[in-house]
């Protein structure tokens, strides 16, 4: 068997989410004739939770032009340590580069332009299914990540869905973390990772202790101290990087942040890195 052969097709669970079952009909068949399991899914957060509660080898998953959800699935599905190891392909119709780049960085891990060969799609399944098996094999038994079921399915207090709330919250924080020169606004966060704005504020309220706004104010901060003792960045400079709207509005949030200037930072930092230069 060559390295591009598919795993036992009897092992492999396939999760196909797509509302154009008529489309997929030829495709459909080509896998099961194949062997391999298929779960289809009709929309892209009722497969997300298919994903999460069934253990899925890889999911195929339609993304029409325009829509965010399937991108937001995938974000969710990469921030759940139990499901971020499964390959997502997307399927789309859009030939639009700046779509296929934010598939890509949601996680994805291909992209499929319709309308597609199902030979293709079989040729890019094997190859991926092929690519996650060899990953899962270098890695430790007790390194794994936790199965569904290991997973608590409440918190400590006994509140139900803080698993899906800490995903939620995660997929938020990579995106903020991504570039916090231009975060997101809420609104648009919050549609970003599959939800809306007042449940991700109660989210990061309730895990986090903080608002959405506070997170990303730490977060510039804690990235900015960063910046003034590894880099020669100018100050001016590390506070563009880091998103504030000018050098006075950094210092004095600094200020009140670390007790102490972006500039008296660095130079204690300098200071205390001198003995070891």
């Amino acid at each position: 068997m060559s390295y591009w052969s598919p795993p036992e097709p009897r092992r492999v669970r396939l999760l196909v989410v797509d509302e154009g079952v008529d489309e997929l009909k030829p495709l459909l068949e080509t896998l099961r004739c194949a062997g391999y399991g298929i779960t289809h899914a009709f929309g892209a957060m009722e497969g997300y939770r298919r994903a999460t509660a069934l253990q899925m080898d890889l999911v195929l998953l339609d993304v029409g032009p325009g829509s965010t959800d399937g991108f937001a699935a995938c974000r969710l599905l990469k921030a759940d340590p139990a499901t971020a190891d499964i390959p997502v392909i997307f399927l789309t119709s859009s030939a639009s580069l700046e779509e296929r780049l934010t598939g890509l960085r949601a996680g994805a891990v291909d992209y499929i332009v319709k309308p597609f060969d199902p030979a293709e799609v079989m040729a890019r399944v094997e190859i991926h299914l092929a690519l996650a098996e060899s990953r899962r094999s270098r890695i430790a038994p007790a390194t794994r990540s936790a199965s569904p079921t290991d997973r608590p399915a409440t918190n400590d207090d006994g509140a139900p869905g803080s698993d899906v709330d800490r995903m939620l919250m995660q997929a938020a924080e990579r995106l903020i973390l991504a570039d916090l020169s231009h975060v997101l606004p809420l609104r648009e966060l919050a549609a970003r990772v599959g939800t809306h704005e007042k449940r991700l504020s109660r989210v990061f309220k309730e895990l986090a202790n903080r608002t959405v706004f506070e997170f990303v104010r730490e977060a510039r901060l804690h990235e900015a101290h960063r910046l003034l003792l590894e880099s020669a960045m100018r100050i001016e400079e590390i506070a563009a990087a880091v998103g504030f709207s000018s050098a006075a509005n950094f210092s004095t949030a600094f200020r009140e942040y670390f007790n102490c200037t972006p500039s008296a930072c660095r130079q204690a930092g300098v200071g205390r890195r001198a003995p070891d230069a």
